[in-house]
C-alpha cells in the first residue's frame, strides 16, 4: 500500500493557502509521489464471445522523484507485454506481477527508466472481471444484441484497466473502442449524439478525473435529446419514457449553477442501463449511469437524478483522496441533492426526503459496529465497498445541515461555492477539508462552531447529541390516514408521492390482518405496482406476513431486477426461515446469471452464509 503525499496550493481571497497533508490510500499500490500517470490512451476491442476487453493502455509518465519504476494496480488481468516510447519507437521493457492480494489484486511494476515519457501495456481482461458485466441478448430488453457495462467504483477499474487505481490520482483520457458494427459504445466522455453506428468509436475526456470515474458501456443504444446540454442513451424500449421522466434535468443544472457555480463538464447525459445494474446510479462525468427502476412513470424518483447531477460538483469536481474520506463525496452530494429538490419541488418534498434519509441512517446506526459509524472511517485493508452505508451519505449530509443551521444559509452557501472553486479538479483528504473549514468559515465567524465539535462529527461514533433530527409533517398526515384506513376508512392518496407510499407501507403494523392486506392490495394493486420502490416495500411486507398472493410477483421481481438496494433486503428477509431460504436459493440460481458480480457476492453471502448460521 502506498502513502501518497498530497500537495495542494490554492488561492483563497487573494491569499495562497498551501497544505501539505500525508494521506494514506491503503487500497492502492500506486506510488504517486514517485511516478504518476496524468493521461491515458485506451485502445480496446470488445469481444462479446469471450467476454473480454483486449488491447492497450498507454500512459504519459510524470516523474516526481528519482524513480525508474511505475507501479499500477491490476485485478485478474493478463499482461502480455509492456513497452516504452524511446528514440521514436516502442521498445519492450520488463515488468513483474506480484502475488494476488485478497482485496487489492496484483501489483504491476514496470521498468520505465529515467527518460521515457510514455509506457504502453498490452493486456486482456478476464470474463470474471469484477468491474464489468456481460449480458447475453436474452438478458436485454431487445433480445437481439448483447450488452456490456462497467462499474469502476470504488476499486474495480483495475479489473479492466491496469491503472493507478486511487482517487488521489486525476487523469485525462482518450479512447478508441472497437465494437460489433451494430452496437454503440459510450463512455464517461464526449459521446457523439449521431444515430449512426460504427465499428470503432473515438472518445475523449479532457477534464482530469479520478480512475473510478472511467466508465464504458456497449449495447444496442439509441439517443434522444432533452435539451442542448442533456440527452438520454438507452435501449429503444425505454428511451421515450426515460426522456419524459427526466425532463427536469436541464432545470436542475440551472438551479445548481445558481447556488454553487458553473457546471464544468460541458454536457450532462444519462445512460439507462439494463435492470441488472447493481446501483441506483453512478455519477460518471458527462454520462451518469442510471438504473431503469427509477423510470417510474410519475417523476417521483427524480431525486436520484438530482443526486448524480450533484456529484458534478461534489465528488467529480472535488473528490475524496481515499475511500476513508468517502463522506467528502457523498455527504456533500446528499446535501446538494436535497437543495436541488427544494429549489425545484419545494421545501415540503425536500424535507420529506431528508426525513426518510434520517430514518435510514437510524437503521444503520442500530446495526453497524460503532467504529463503522465514524465518517472518516479507518478501513484498514477491508474492501472499500464496506464503507458504502448511510454514514458517509446521511451523517455527512446532516453535518452540513448542522453547519447551515449554525451559520445561516447565505453564509454557508457562499462558503460552499468558494470551496468548490478552491478545490476544483482536485482530490482532497479530510484533514485538508478541516483546514479549509477552519480558515474560511469557523475563523471568519468566531464562537459559532468549534473545531472540537467538527471533530466530534467527523471522527466520533454515532451522532452528536445536538445533531439535526429531520421530521416531516407529511408523514404525520400519512400516519393519521393509516389509522383511519385500519378502522375501515379510505385513503386519500391522490397527492401522495412515492415517499409517502413507502412511509405508509413500511410503517404498517406488523400484526396487520390478512384481510386488511388483501383489501389494501385489492384497492391499490400493490402486488402489480410498476413502481419498483413501492413494489419492493410491499413484497418485503408480503414475506414477513406470508402473503402468498404476492409470491409469484416476488419471484418475477427477483428475476428481473439486479439493483442491490432492492433485491438484497428481500433475500435477507427470505433467509430468516428454512422454507423461504430454500425457495430463495432456487430463485437465486435462476436469477444469478443476470446479476452483476457485485450483486452476486452480496446475495450469496446472505443465502449461503448468513442463511446457514
Amino acid at each position: 500500500m502506498s502513502r501518497l503525499l498530497l500537495l495542494s496550493s490554492i488561492v483563497v481571497s487573494g491569499m495562497t493557502l498551501s497544505a501539505t497533508v500525508q494521506a494514506e490510500d491503503q487500497h492502492s499500490f500506486a506510488e504517486l509521489d514517485r511516478v504518476s500517470t496524468p493521461h491515458l490512451e485506451l485502445d480496446l476491442t470488445v469481444n462479446f464471445a469471450e467476454k473480454q476487453l483486449e488491447g492497450t493502455a498507454t500512459y504519459n509518465v510524470s516523474r516526481h522523484a528519482d524513480a525508474d519504476e511505475l507501479v499500477l494496480d491490476t485485478s485478474d488481468l493478463t499482461i502480455h507485454k509492456t513497452e516504452l516510447w524511446l528514440n521514436d519507437k516502442w521498445q519492450e521493457t520488463p515488468f513483474t506481477l506480484a502475488e494476488p492480494h485478497e482485496t487489492l489484486g496484483q501489483k504491476l511494476t514496470i521498468q520505465v527508466g529515467d527518460s521515457s515519457e510514455k509506457v504502453r501495456i498490452h493486456y486482456e481482461t478476464a470474463p470474471t472481471a469484477s468491474g464489468l458485466q456481460w449480458l447475453t441478448p436474452e438478458q436485454t430488453a431487445g433480445k437481439k444484441h448483447p450488452f456490456m457495462f462497467s462499474q469502476s467504483q470504488p476499486i474495480h477499474a483495475r479489473s479492466w484497466i491496469p491503472i493507478q487505481d486511487t482517487p488521489a490520482l486525476r487523469l485525462t483520457y482518450d479512447a478508441t473502442i472497437r465494437t460489433p458494427d451494430q452496437l454503440r459504445a459510450v463512455m464517461s466522455a464526449d459521446n457523439a449524439l449521431t444515430a449512426e453506428r460504427s465499428d470503432a468509436y473515438e472518445l475523449s475526456m479532457p477534464q482530469p478525473i479520478p480512475p473510478y470515474l472511467i466508465a464504458i458501456a456497449v449495447g444496442d443504444l439509441e439517443v434522444k435529446s432533452i435539451s442542448d446540454k442533456v440527452a438520454v442513451f438507452a435501449e429503444s424500449y425505454i428511451i421515450d419514457d426515460a426522456a419524459w421522466e427526466w425532463a427536469d434535468t436541464p432545470k436542475m443544472i440551472e438551479v445548481t449553477e445558481a447556488m454553487y457555480g458553473p457546471y464544468r463538464w460541458d454536457r450532462y447525459d444519462l445512460l439507462v442501463l439494463p435492470p441488472s445494474f447493481p446501483f441506483g446510479g453512478m455519477e460518471n462525468p458527462r454520462l451518469s449511469f442510471i438504473t431503469p427502476t427509477v423510470v417510474s412513470g410519475d417523476r417521483s424518483l427524480i431525486n436520484l437524478i438530482a443526486h448524480e447531477l450533484a456529484h458534478s460538483w461534489s465528488g467529480n469536481l472535488v473528490t475524496n483522496a481515499s475511500w476513508r474520506d468517502l463522506w467528502i463525496n457523498e455527504g456533500f452530494t446528499s446535501y446538494v441533492e436535497n437543495r436541488i429538490m427544494e429549489a425545484i419541488f419545494g421545501k415540503r418534498r425536500a424535507q420529506m426526503e431528508l426525513a426518510l434519509g434520517y430514518q435510514d441512517l437510524l437503521g444503520d446506526l442500530e446495526t453497524l459496529a460503532p467504529a463503522d459509524t465514524v465518517m472518516n472511517i479507518d478501513l484498514g485493508t477491508r474492501h472499500p465497498d464496506d464503507v458504502f452505508s448511510q454514514i458517509p451519505y446521511v451523517k455527512g449530509q446532516l453535518f452540513l445541515v448542522y453547519l447551515e443551521e449554525k451559520f445561516g444559509r447565505d453564509v454557508f452557501d457562499a462558503f460552499l461555492r468558494d470551496y468548490f472553486d478552491a478545490f476544483a479538479f482536485q482530490s482532497i483528504s479530510t484533514e485538508q477539508f478541516k483546514n479549509y473549514l477552519q480558515q474560511n468559515l469557523l475563523a471568519q465567524n468566531p464562537g459559532v462552531v468549534s473545531m472540537e465539535k467538527v471533530d466530534e462529527w467527523i471522527h466520533g461514533e454515532g451522532l452528536p447529541e445536538d445533531a439535526p433530527r429531520p421530521t416531516s409533517d407529511a408523514f404525520e398526515q400519512v400516519e393519521k390516514q393509516m389509522m383511519v384506513w385500519l378502522k375501515g376508512g379510505q385513503l386519500q392518496t391522490t397527492e401522495w408521492t412515492t415517499h409517502e407510499w413507502l412511509h405508509f407501507i413500511n410503517n404498517l403494523p406488523l400484526d396487520i390482518s390478512a384481510v386488511n392486506l388483501a383489501r389494501l392490495d385489492r384497492e391499490y394493486a400493490l402486488t402489480t405496482s410498476d413502481n419498483a420502490e413501492i413494489a419492493h416495500a410491499w413484497l418485503k411486507l408480503s414475506i414477513i406476513k406470508k402473503y402468498e398472493p404476492a409470491r409469484e410477483r416476488l419471484r418475477s421481481y427477483l428475476l428481473s431486477i439486479g439493483r442491490n438496494k432492492l433485491v438484497a433486503p428481500l433475500y435477507r428477509e427470505l433467509a430468516r426461515t428454512p422454507d423461504n431460504l430454500k425457495w430463495a436459493r432456487e430463485v437465486y440460481q435462476e436469477a444469478r446469471s443476470g446479476y452483476h458480480p457485485l450483486t452476486q457476492s452480496v446475495n450469496e453471502a446472505i443465502l449461503y452464509q448468513e442463511g446457514d448460521e
